[in-house]
């Protein structure tokens, strides 16, 4: 428990830029209510509320990889740090303590998502808690994702690289299309990352599959968030040697 002195300290610096943290909340639910207008008037199976909802709020996670990696690129670039290292923390207490102050926004991520969906016409019964759970779980891969880019890179190179993320969920993710009927490149990238997956095991539990058809997909989901996680450890074990 040595972590939760240095994650009561990380969340108060989160929490001090309030405007991002709001833009990261509010510009998904907007964009969510958008297309959904749009799918009233251009009926299209991706824009439905069932597909769109969960689909906006993975790529709402993209400002969580921002926000991780431009915190730990800071501290670690910055003197702060430099003295941490001499305590008796271990390189999973550091990750623990730059991770755990990003949950809360995730989860209000969403509900903020989930609430606006809801008023649209999302699919609502126990499934839902399902869906909830896989994409909790995606969100900790993209936090993951930003202790990697933050144990790497400079707090210059961090906010650049942590963008392009989000470009790629938005791409490769499947958000704002159907990956299987797009095919080729766009399918090959993008069903080589967790981001579409999670999107597409979600709106399969909304749309009334069962956990033994999304068996294998939502392990999957878990095994990049573990794969991430495990990254950002030894990305963060291997630059703090240097």
């Amino acid at each position: 428990m040595r972590f939760l002195t240095l994650t009561s300290r990380n969340m108060k610096e989160i929490y001090r830029d309030p405007v991002s943290i709001t833009l990261g909340v509010a510009m998904p639910a907007i964009l969510l209510v958008l297309f959904v207008s749009i799918g009233k008037n251009a009926p299209v199976e991706v824009f439905t509320p069932n597909s769109l909802t969960p689909a906006v709020a993975v790529f709402s996670f993209g400002f969580l990889t921002l926000f991780s990696s431009m915190l730990l690129a800071k501290d670690r670039e910055s003197a702060f740090l430099s003295r941490l290292l001499t305590a008796p923390l271990k390189p999973t207490d550091f990750i623990l303590s730059y991770t755990l102050p990003f949950l809360p926004i995730a989860l209000l991520q969403i509900a903020v998502c989930f609430t606006v969906g809801i008023i649209y016409g999302v699919t609502l019964n126990l499934s839902i808690l399902l869906a909830l759970f896989i994409l909790f779980i995606i969100s900790i891969a993209c936090i993951g994702i930003g202790m990697i880019i933050g144990s790497l890179f400079s707090e210059k190179q961090a906010p650049g690289l942590a963008s392009g993320v989000i470009i790629i969920i938005s791409l490769f993710g499947g958000v704002w299309m159907n990956l299987k009927m797009v095919g080729g490149v766009f399918a090959a990238i993008g069903y080589a990352l967790p981001f579409a997956y999670a999107i597409d095991t979600t709106r399969a539990v909304l749309n009334g599959y069962g956990l033994s058809s999304i068996a294998i997909t939502l392990y999957l989901v878990i095994g990049y968030t573990l794969l991430f996680f495990i990254l950002g450890v030894l990305c963060f074990r291997w630059r703090t040697k240097r």
